[in-house]
């Protein structure tokens, strides 16, 4: 009489329960595993999180950060009456004025301000302006005993040395500080300035006699539509506008993009973590794989028993799955649960420390997200390993197996791995916002794991082929690398990961500093003095002769333009890349020359004779023509002071943007500009030991006779520059470190997966005589030749992405460091060999006794 079957759905059942039974008996090895998960899942819910909580806040706030729905910037022009008539009959127009001046005490101590000129009666149009001492925005600024009133930012009241009361001269017009500027709703909207914010009338403005033909003023009107517009409705008359005046060179912002600069770095900083997110997951899915292989070998014996009373293999593999899916769940949600506090916590953060109007909000789209990756995750590092759990075979009982040759693995988990990498591959690539860098990532992370293999299994090879060593330790280390279950793939590939990711970070830093701490300090520009006036530039040049004897003094005529058609195709319609789409974003400084420009050199073409009287001829930068595909001959077209110039690429230029000088990415033949207003730029470069007074020096004299003059101090823009890449240093190395961290955590299973044969081997030669330190010595013989090999992978792989990131991105000059190779190298292998030796421990405490009647 034959038992009944059970069912397929009893089966699972009785599956479920065993695995569960067994996993709450004997959870151990799994730490590791779950660590993995978790970070990776946390990284990628968080990353989308916090991104998410950012824009729906700028979204939310849009209207306020703009100052309106709409608004259209023009530089060095207001609006024309036909344009001010259309905009104030759709809705409500309020404007602003900004633009860079000095600030001077009466004793001559000056500093560069960023004017906000505002109509005190009307700003701001959303949102809350908060002063100190508390007070309307009118009484602050309104005229009194012939002063007028002003409200700073505190950085400068600090810089002065100023109170509440004292008296400022901007320009030509005489300050009363009323108020210290403690928050403006606007603010985001106006981008980074190199000055504190100094808020004015518009009258005051107007008697400060600073808006004067070439210089560069931005007027920004912003417009407020009737009732309450929706999105579509904001677009329709941003459209509308656009058509009505084509050529009027205005920049149009709406309140779903106050800042575009902002918007494109968070949309970098959000693909950036999301990158390392992935790269947790990957490395991550090293240890996974790792402790699945550990969970086999430790199981071999239950696998055995079951199979022996009858289980089937596929019902092994069924109980061995549950149990890593049951875990693999366990940890999903832990790390859900920490990549939802990531965007409260990062919300708090970015609130008070940037000023950013972020909604802390739960992201249920990325958290599930992060649960879809790490569960695809899970199944394509653990399917392939669990799979061998299916040929443990029943004399497993009776004699242990440690170093027989592994089986091949059954096509059915083969297809199942496969499919379950294709699955993770689609999601990637489906939920990627840009498609091109995640296959990039992708094919570079596939094209490393290949390398990684290769340079493992030549390195088996190498261990197999060499002679014996004479020195027992070392012979016994050779022998651990060779074993047909030897640590050295995972471990190579653990640490060639984590020492190609430091190899790299440390020599994009190295390329950073080394370009912001020049030795050639007498050829950067130690000020730039901005909206010079063209009938006072011969004064000021012999001024700065004279208070900086033989210092190198340049200036050119500037103007601001904007890009608003290449080859007749209007700029709005072009899709250009990153390279060079930078080039149509707002206006850009714009000079005309008889003569090759300084500080960069003709790669294409001639330049014009000095005289040229025929149609304007342009001189364009090589990278920006190659990214908008202009060629010698095409034709680009700029605005400049509402009057559109079309003229033809006569040459290109490669630009030493890095020297610091006068640079431009548009350079013009003098006919171009015919009778144009225009101001001057003049930069200055000296130096020595008074080099410090002397700047202080220049620039109270300066403020003090040419009023009209703004000093920008190239050393406090530089040290801006490094504060900014430093932060972003700071930034990498903790994004970095995620992906780190769980590298090492794959390390650390690799160790922990080959315990078994290694407390085996530990026994045996305990018996034959060998110490605790004759074994760690062997040990670390074993961990630092297979480190050896991955930092010179990391080395030179390294070093590529280094390059290709300095060179390819930042634009800077590679320089390769070996003192910065050479410790970071050594570093991580000695953390590599310290923490091989910590995870051995077990088998070198190992007492012979219990472990030979096991055998």
């Amino acid at each position: 009489m034959t038992a009944p079957r059970r069912s397929k759905g009893a089966g699972l059942t009785l599956a479920l329960r065993y695995a569960l039974r067994d996993l709450i008996g004997d959870p151990r090895g799994f730490g590791l595993f779950i660590a993995c998960i978790v970070i990776g899942v946390a990284a990628i819910s968080g990353v989308s999180g916090l991104s998410r909580s950012i824009a729906q806040g700028l979204a939310r706030e849009g209207r306020t950060i703009l100052g309106g729905d709409v608004s259209f910037t023009l530089t060095h022009r207001q609006l024309a009456p036909d344009e001010r008539a259309f905009l104030e009959t759709r809705g409500r127009v309020g404007e602003v004025a900004l633009m860079r001046a000095m600030a001077r005490r009466d004793d001559g101590e000056a500093a560069l301000v960023e004017i906000k000129a505002v109509d005190p009666a009307a700003y701001p149009s959303f949102g809350a302006l908060e002063l100190e001492p508390a007070q309307p925005l009118a009484d602050a600024l309104r005229t009194k005993d012939g002063a007028f009133g002003l409200a700073a930012d505190p950085l400068l009241i600090a810089r002065l040395d100023a109170k509440i009361g004292d008296s400022l001269t901007i320009g030509a017009a005489r300050f009363e500080l009323r108020a210290a500027l403690r928050s403006e709703p606007d603010k985001l909207s106006g981008g980074i300035g190199f000055g504190p914010r100094v808020l004015m009338g518009a009258e005051a403005f107007r008697a400060t006699g600073l808006a004067q033909p070439g210089t560069i003023v931005r007027y920004v009107a912003r417009m407020t539509l009737p009732g309450v517009a929706s999105d579509e409705d904001v677009s329709r008359f941003a459209k509308e506008a656009e058509a009505a005046f084509p050529r009027a060179g205005w920049e149009i912002r709406k309140r779903d993009g106050v800042s575009p600069q902002f918007s494109r770095n968070l949309e970098r900083f959000s693909q950036l973590l999301t990158l390392v997110a992935l790269t947790a997951l990957v490395a991550g899915g090293a240890g996974v794989a790792n402790a699945v292989n550990g969970l086999v070998e430790r199981k071999r014996q239950a696998y055995a028993i079951l199979k022996a009373l009858g289980a089937p293999a596929s019902r092994v593999f069924t109980i061995a799955l549950m149990q890593v899916l049951l875990v693999a769940s366990l940890a999903i949600l832990l790390g859900l649960v920490l990549g939802a506090c990531l965007p409260l916590a990062g919300a708090k953060a970015l609130r008070e420390l940037a000023d950013l109007p972020v909604a802390a909000t739960l992201d249920a789209s990325g958290l599930a997200m992060g649960a879809l990756y790490g569960l695809l995750v899970t199944l394509v590092f653990a399917v392939g390993p669990l799979g061998r759990a299916h040929d443990v075979p029943v004399a497993a009982l009776l004699r242990d197996e440690i170093d027989a040759a592994p089986r091949p693995l059954r096509p059915r988990y083969r297809i199942a791995s496969a499919l379950a990498m294709l699955a993770l591959a689609a999601t990637v690539l489906l939920s990627s916002a840009d498609l091109k860098l995640t296959a990039t990532y992708g094919a570079a992370a596939v094209m490393a794991a290949l390398l990684l293999r290769g340079v493992a299994a030549l390195v088996v090879r190498a261990a197999r082929a060499l002679p014996h060593a004479r020195d027992a330790r070392l012979r016994f280390a050779q022998a651990n690398i060779r074993r047909p279950k030897g640590l050295a793939p995972a471990l190579i590939a653990s640490i060639g990961l984590t020492q190609t990711l430091l190899v790299s970070l440390a020599l994009v830093e190295g390329a950073i500093h080394k370009e912001l701490s020049r030795d050639d300090t007498l050829k950067i520009p130690r000020f730039y003095f901005i909206d010079a006036p063209r009938e006072e530039a011969q004064a000021f040049q012999a001024f700065l002769e004279q208070r900086a004897p033989g210092a190198r003094i340049e200036h050119v005529p500037m103007m601001r333009g904007r890009i608003v058609a290449v080859k007749g195709a209007r700029a709005a319609s072009l899709r250009v890349g990153d390279d060079a789409a930078w080039a149509l974003r707002g206006d850009r400084g714009v000079t005309f020359s008889a003569g090759p420009p300084a500080n960069s050199d003709i790669v294409e073409g001639e330049w014009w004779s000095a005289d040229h009287t025929g149609a304007p001829l342009v001189s364009l930068e090589a990278g920006v023509a190659k990214g908008l595909g202009l060629s010698l001959g095409d034709e680009i077209t700029v605005n400049v002071l509402g009057r559109e110039i079309t003229a033809r690429v006569a040459n290109l230029r490669r630009v030493q943007w890095l020297s610091y000088g006068i640079n431009f990415v548009l350079v013009f033949t003098p006919n171009a500009f015919k009778d144009a207003p225009y101001s001057e730029l003049f930069t200055i470069a000296y130096d020595g030991p008074d080099a410090d007074a002397r700047d202080a020096k220049i620039t109270r004299e300066a403020a003090k006779r040419f009023p009209m003059i703004a000093a920008i101090r190239v050393k406090d823009a530089l040290e801006a520059a490094d504060k900014i890449a430093s932060q972003l240093a700071l930034a990498a190395r903790a994004a970095s470190g995620v992906a780190i961290a769980t590298a090492m955590l794959a390390l650390a299973s690799a160790v922990a997966a080959t315990q078994t044969a290694r407390l085996h081997d530990a026994v045996v030669l305990k018996v034959l005589g060998a110490t605790r330190p004759w074994l760690a010595s062997a040990y670390a013989m074993e961990f630092a030749m297979l480190g050896v090999v991955a930092s010179l992978f990391a080395t030179i792989a390294g070093s590529g992405a280094a390059y290709a990131i300095v060179e390819g991105f930042m634009k800077l000059d590679f320089v390769f460091q070996p003192g910065a190779v050479a410790g970071t190298t050594l570093g991580a292998l000695a953390i590599t060999i310290a923490l091989g030796l910590l995870g051995t421990w077990r088998a070198l405490a190992e007492k012979p006794g219990p472990r030979l009647r096991e055998l």
